[in-house]
């Protein structure tokens, strides 16, 4: 050890010998426990959050799901890519539909959007999660599409990202493949001018199916 460095030492050992020791309490907190969404619900505080990233947030009765569903795509023109699982939950909606059976780069451009379930959404930082399970597809579907369309359930709804981690280990998505979005696909130039839909959907809309 240098001279320097010993003085530098010795005059921070002076300085702090007559200060207490710090009163440090426990704090009884176990990873993957529920945790606060403040004045909020869960359901109300993920609404919130998403809403927060510009993305288009509705809360439906699953009664009127396919019929809200069926709503929205009059205005979209064009494939919509869903898997099986989609399908069966939006039972009387008949757009032209695409299955993804390893759809080419072009022919996922050439889709309108596309229409995923969830594995699990955060409440407390307004994300979604896909573990790319049945009803989500690939990762690739979930990307190039300029719409994203998303439906989750109440119940697949958490507070905070450690919560999550622990449903998603539960469920055994921890080994797979994981999407994490919060909001639709948007970056900043250096003069701070946002632009939407260059690394992925331009737009999000998201679901929430309520019973």
């Amino acid at each position: 050890m240098t001279a320097a460095r010993e003085e530098i030492i010795g005059r921070v050992r002076a300085a702090l010998a007559d200060v207490p020791a710090d009163d440090v309490t426990p704090v009884d907190w176990v990873y993957g426990r529920p945790s606060s969404t403040g004045d909020l619900g869960l359901v109300d505080r993920f609404a919130e959050r998403v809403a927060d990233y510009k993305a288009v947030v509705e809360r439906v009765n699953s009664a009127h799901l396919s019929d809200h569903v069926n709503a929205l795509l009059e205005n979209v023109d064009g494939p919509i890519i869903a898997d099986a699982v989609v399908r069966d939950l939006l039972s009387g909606v008949d757009p032209v539909w695409l299955s993804d059976d390893d759809l080419s780069p072009t022919e996922l451009d050439a889709a309108s959007a596309v229409i995923t379930t969830v594995a699990v959404g955060i409440a407390n930082t307004g994300t979604i999660v896909l573990d790319h399970g049945a009803g989500q597809g690939r990762r690739a579907v979930s990307l190039v599409p300029d719409v994203h369309l998303c439906l989750i359930r109440t119940d697949q709804i958490v507070s905070d990202v450690p919560e999550a981690v622990a449903r998603l280990i539960e469920q055994g998505s921890a080994i797979r493949p994981q999407t994490w979005i919060s909001g639709p696909s948007a970056t900043s130039d250096i003069e701070l001018d946002r632009v939407e839909g260059v690394h992925g959907p331009r737009t999000l809309h998201v679901i929430i199916v309520e019973a």
